[in-house]
């Protein structure tokens, strides 16, 4: 007798899991590649690890360390290579490395065992709970309200910083803001993928999306509809075939944007003839 599997209330929380997640990602990530911050991203991944082990260590919930840690990370980057003359470069690797240090000496610190540890590291989105669902519910709300209401600003401020401050007179404070707002869905988004491999879910969908269009808003939209594809099938071909979930979705997004571009070269070279 066949089961069906969404008799399993994981199942329909990991594809909730997988809606909210695409969502988040594909509306920062859309920025995160416009604005070509994909290194300062993964500094604030791999600084929040830092956070974690905070968390571990001090037995509160480690999303809420990583958290924290993240969006420190995230202005600290800032102030080091505005305020303090540091490339932008050499500052995200000194935070990138020192949140990781401190993550690995407080998770050694912690007495006992961590058994969630590799759900951190490389993702577990069979293991999702209902508060990370409502968490990243919550963050898809702020974002589309945010990117909806200033979306124009923020189309400038992706594309050409000079011009957008001729427009607006905030900008040193959009960027602030939007990029807690970037560290924030990273770290919501671990619980997915993982602290090694989120960054991937932030950066392939739009890559994806690029292959049909230019236009911010409709990268936006492809984004999240291929990080949801992607996504979910990545989730169930896991699902039956016993692997890591979070791999998975990477690959199985990876896949897609090699047939995609693919499809894509074979379809110019037929035009051009």
């Amino acid at each position: 007798m066949e089961t069906n599997i969404f008799e399993y209330e994981f199942i329909i929380k990991g594809l909730l899991g997988a809606i909210f997640a695409s969502i988040t990602a594909g509306i920062a990530g859309t920025y995160i590649v416009s604005r070509r911050m994909v290194f300062l991203s993964g500094g604030i991944t791999h600084a929040s690890f830092g956070g974690i082990g905070i968390g571990y260590f001090a037995g509160i919930n480690p999303v809420i360390g990583a958290a924290v840690f993240g969006i420190m990370s995230a202005l600290g980057v800032e102030y080091l290579s505005v305020r303090q003359k540091i490339r932008e470069d050499s500052a995200i690797g000194i935070l990138w490395a020192f949140g990781m240090a401190i993550g690995i000496i407080f998770i050694y610190l912690t007495p006992g065992y961590t058994p969630n540890l590799m759900s951190y590291l490389f993702g577990s989105i069979l293991t999702v709970s209902n508060s990370d669902i409502i968490a990243l519910g919550v963050m898809s709300i702020i974002l589309i309200l945010y990117f909806g209401i200033f979306y124009r600003t923020i189309l400038y401020i992706s594309f050409d910083e000079v011009y957008a401050r001729t427009y607006s007179s905030y900008v040193d404070i959009f960027k602030y803001f939007t990029t807690s707002l970037i560290a924030l869905t990273i770290v919501l988004n671990i619980r997915m993928a993982g602290v090694i491999l989120v960054l991937s879910l932030l950066t392939i969908p739009p890559n994806i999306a690029m292959i049909f269009t230019r236009v911010y808003f409709k990268i936006v939209i492809w984004s999240v509809i291929s990080g949801f594809f992607g996504t979910a099938t990545g989730y169930i071909i896991s699902y039956f075939a016993g692997i890591p979930v979070g791999a998975t979705i990477i690959f199985t997004l990876v896949i897609i944007w090699v047939i995609v571009k693919g499809i894509n070269h074979l379809i110019n070279i037929l035009t051009n003839k």
